[in-house]
């Protein structure tokens, strides 16, 4: 974690300006848009005399949230098509040209779990491993998971949620994700830990899920890949797929409503470089109105975001290790992308500006069963036995 310093007002001194061409941006007492400063680290145009996260920390003495020529071609050629069209074919190619990168690099970051959404904290004080534990037994307990019960998991990413609930709960799991990376890992720990006649993970676009029925459904953070554009059919679509007395468990990114200079300026350099295509992290309201436009009660929800900035934190952290192999195997440009990502995200989840969701749902029936709520785990208070 970078340390708190006093660092000169004068941004020369934390910077080498490598590319005369760029020399006119950095002046002392002149601030910069924050876009073309980090355009210019990553492509080794500038670099950075400290640690990247410090540097980040005290943004606002260096540079501004100014929208430059850089947005406008992204906003036109990537943003506006991705937005629009959503297809099957474009998400795939999307979503797989990051995801299906190979799982070493994401494991520089996500460490043992390879779970790529927010942990949570009892203490503050867990390791990232034991942090996201302890989601996965919050989530698992927030659905009152049971012994025989169908799970499908929308977005599984590498299993874990699918191999944990199997082991430790007992349901029958399913997972499927678009990315073959996380679908081989997710099969390789469902056979490590033992339950693969109870658990699967599935390489399928989301709208190729069979007409079914599960007793739980969980999404985690993959909504926002949806887009705008398709989030009320997919809302309806796990309507469909829910029984009548079951559960579902949705984890989304979320934004601060209004418009936030810093927002939009982070947001586009996240939809940019790391989760393309992802333009469904919305205001909680949008979620909510989908969600009961579906069908479902809202039963709960807990805003984590605090919880994920610690998490990025330690993924920053991860990532500052495993600097050389990084380095070595991809290259200034990937080392230098994430290292801004997860720097500058972890004071945008402490600020709010970001956040995220646990929403806890079922449908609204008047048969509908409510008391199973009376002494349930509805918020991140609980004590896993497992």
């Amino acid at each position: 974690m970078a340390e708190s310093v006093t660092l000169s007002k004068n941004i020369l001194d934390l910077i080498v300006v490598r590319d005369p061409k760029v020399a006119s941006r950095y002046k002392n007492g002149q601030k910069t848009p924050i876009t073309n400063f980090i355009e210019d680290y990553m492509n080794g145009r500038v670099d950075v005399t400290i640690d990247v996260q410090l540097l980040m920390q005290n943004r606002n003495t260096y540079f501004n949230y100014d929208i430059v020529g850089h947005h406008i071609g992204f906003v036109f050629n990537k943003f506006i098509p991705q937005l629009a069209i959503h297809s099957k074919k474009q998400d795939e190619r999307i979503v797989r040209d990051h995801y299906d990168r190979r799982n070493d690099f994401f494991k520089g970051f996500l460490g043992e779990r390879m779970i790529y959404t927010s942990a949570f904290y009892k203490n503050g004080n867990e390791t990232l491993t034991e942090a996201q534990d302890n989601k996965l037994n919050l989530v698992s307990q927030k659905l009152q998971l049971q012994k025989g019960e169908r799970l499908l998991d929308i977005g599984c990413g590498w299993g874990t949620l699918v191999a944990h609930t199997a082991k430790y709960f007992g349901t029958d799991s399913t997972g499927i994700s678009i990315a073959q990376a996380g679908v081989d890992h997710g099969n390789a720990q469902i056979a490590d830990w033992g339950v693969k006649d109870t658990a699967r993970c599935l390489r399928m676009d989301y709208r190729a899920i069979p007409a079914d029925k599960y007793d739980k459904i969980t999404c985690l953070e993959m909504a926002e890949h949806v887009g705008v554009k398709y989030f009320q059919r997919f809302m309806n679509q796990i309507h469909g797929l829910l029984k009548d007395d079951g559960l579902f468990y949705l984890q989304i990114a979320g934004l601060k409503a209004g418009l936030h200079k810093e927002s939009l300026i982070w947001g586009a350099y996240m939809n940019e470089y790391v989760f393309p295509g992802a333009d469904a992290s919305m205001p909680l309201s949008f979620v909510v109105a989908r969600l009961e436009k579906a069908g479902f009660e809202i039963h709960s929800v807990e805003n984590v975001g605090i919880h994920y900035s610690q998490t990025i934190q330690q993924w920053y952290d991860n990532w500052m290790v495993n600097r050389d192999a990084v380095y070595n195997e991809y290259g200034q440009w990937w080392y230098r992308c994430w290292e801004i990502f997860l720097g500058w995200s972890v004071d945008i989840a402490k600020q709010g500006n970001s956040t995220a969701f646990q929403i806890v749902c079922n449908k609204n029936r008047e048969t509908f069963d409510r008391r199973r709520w009376i002494g349930g785990v509805n918020m991140g208070e609980f004590d896993f036995k497992g």
